[in-house]
């Protein structure tokens, strides 16, 4: 999978070129001319970074040292690249933090301005799957950023640099440093790309459903496990009231526990993968269950508000593949997500009703579920369109499994940096991220409304 992660376009990292202030549009490094082919649509430029010297005195980014004692720095000055419209880094070793600052700014591609500098989110190991699972133990599995989306942009220029925590030697960045730019590609569009991946599939991953027009077989294996929800293929799954979401939750399951009947929620609309676009042959084919849903645990993608709602979807695409091709995780890491309208997206495959095994809270993937609203809400408020969303989710998504949104739930730690592997931990049933890792997820703003979107939730179950 890594193969295909070298820059299709060829960048020189011998030298770097100092660019003055002054400059509203700064000189660009252009592409080699051995370049290959454009990338396509739906692809991922790896460029490494380079060692760099003073940046606050060479392009006057805020924040950053210039002492002549300097961290290590490494980056990659202004320069045109193919068009991208996410943006994230990542380095060899996933068990190795990035300690320090990493800022990015870019190019529009549509006016040809730059941006100002804008920080990237360093703290992106909590998202992922559990240590000593066979997809946290991969080798192709790296350490990463958050995600930052920047629209589509044709220039880039980036710099990190490290600080000292305590733990590491002073001011050393992880080994491996690559910027990553993802362009989502169009929803319909499986172009052929370098890893070879976006090809015809092979004869043992072929579905043995018939294929509707424009669907390819790892679209209908996706599709099936949402049968009987939609017809296969479908672009979304409809909303149902409280009556017949119990009914067909009954019908699908005739194991459903009667206690829990009385309490599914209304069904929202759910936008399938297909719905917006998930190219299923990025993904590890074949779904990966748990036993049940005890918890939802809340997110944010920390990956920025700059994002119209109807631009949802393309940000999903880019998040998937950071995610696979990136991360190196088999699927996207949320089981589903929320955009700031209240939309909700089908995530991880394998079938919305289902306990799926996401990489979404390390430690507690294993009989629960991530839910990611699209944005950053450190600050920012979210959207009461998203909150009313995850609320109308869980209620549903818990009913299934005869959850009380208001109550706890015992969940068993998988390993990380709260708790140890193999400790037993009470739970909120629904959660925030931080609740189960160390970290800012899913932001102080969001995470000051669970309370009342447990409220809400339980209310719209019936309780």
């Amino acid at each position: 999978m890594r193969g295909f992660l070298a820059s299709s376009i060829g960048v020189a990292t011998a030298a770097v070129l100092a660019l003055p202030l002054v400059l509203p549009t700064p000189a660009l490094a252009a592409p080699a001319t051995e370049a290959a082919a454009p990338v396509a649509p739906g692809s991922t430029q790896s460029l490494p970074l380079v060692p760099l010297g003073r940046p606050a005195e060479r392009s006057g980014v805020p924040g950053m040292s210039t002492s002549p004692r300097l961290p290590e720095t490494q980056g990659l000055d202004a320069r045109e690249v193919d068009t991208f419209s996410l943006v994230g880094v990542v380095w060899d070793d996933a068990g190795t933090p990035l300690v320090g600052r990493v800022q990015v700014r870019t190019r529009s591609a549509a006016t040809g301005t730059w941006s100002g500098w804008q920080d990237v989110e360093t703290h992106n190991d909590d998202h992922a799957a559990d240590p000593g699972t066979a997809e946290g133990g991969s080798r192709k599995v790296r350490g990463s950023t958050a995600p930052l989306w920047v629209g589509a942009s044709d220039g880039v220029e980036v710099r990190v640099q490290a600080e000292a925590d305590g733990k590491r030697a002073a001011g050393r960045l992880p080994r491996g440093l690559r910027i990553e730019l993802v362009d989502p590609g169009a929803p319909d569009g499986r172009p052929a790309a370098p890893d070879g991946k976006n090809g015809a599939p092979r004869d043992d991953e072929k579905g043995e459903l018939p294929l509707l027009p424009g669907m390819t077989p790892e679209m209908t294996e996706s599709s099936s496990a949402n049968l009987p929800m939609a017809p296969l293929g479908a672009n979304e799954i409809p909303a149902l009231d409280k009556a017949d979401s119990t009914a067909d939750a009954v019908l699908a399951d005739d194991t459903l526990e009667q206690a829990a009947r009385p309490y599914i929620g209304p069904r929202p609309r759910i936008v399938t993968r297909k719905g917006w676009g998930a190219d299923e042959s990025l993904r590890e084919q074949g779904f990966v269950y748990t036993n049940t849903v005890k918890a939802a645990f809340v997110h944010h993608t920390a990956s920025g508000n700059n994002y119209a709602c109807k631009d949802a979807p393309a940000v999903l695409r880019s998040l998937y593949r950071y995610h696979v091709v990136s991360n190196g995780w088999r699927d996207i890491g949320y089981n589903f997500a929320v955009d700031k309208c209240g939309t909700v997206y089908e995530g991880r495959a394998g079938g919305v009703a289902k306990p799926v095994l996401g990489a979404h809270t390390m430690g507690f993937n294993t009989d629960s579920m991530g839910i990611a609203v699209i944005g950053t809400f450190t600050s920012a408020a979210p959207p009461a369109a998203a909150v009313d969303a995850v609320a109308r989710l869980t209620a549903w998504k818990l009913g299934l499994f005869g959850r009380d949104p208001r109550g706890k739930t015992t969940l068993k730690s998988g390993g990380g940096n709260r708790y140890p592997k193999g400790q037993s931990v009470s739970m909120n049933v629904i959660s925030g991220h931080r609740d189960g890792f160390a970290t800012e997820c899913p932001g102080k703003k969001l995470y000051s409304q669970l309370p009342p979107t447990r409220t809400t939730s339980a209310k719209l179950q019936g309780r």
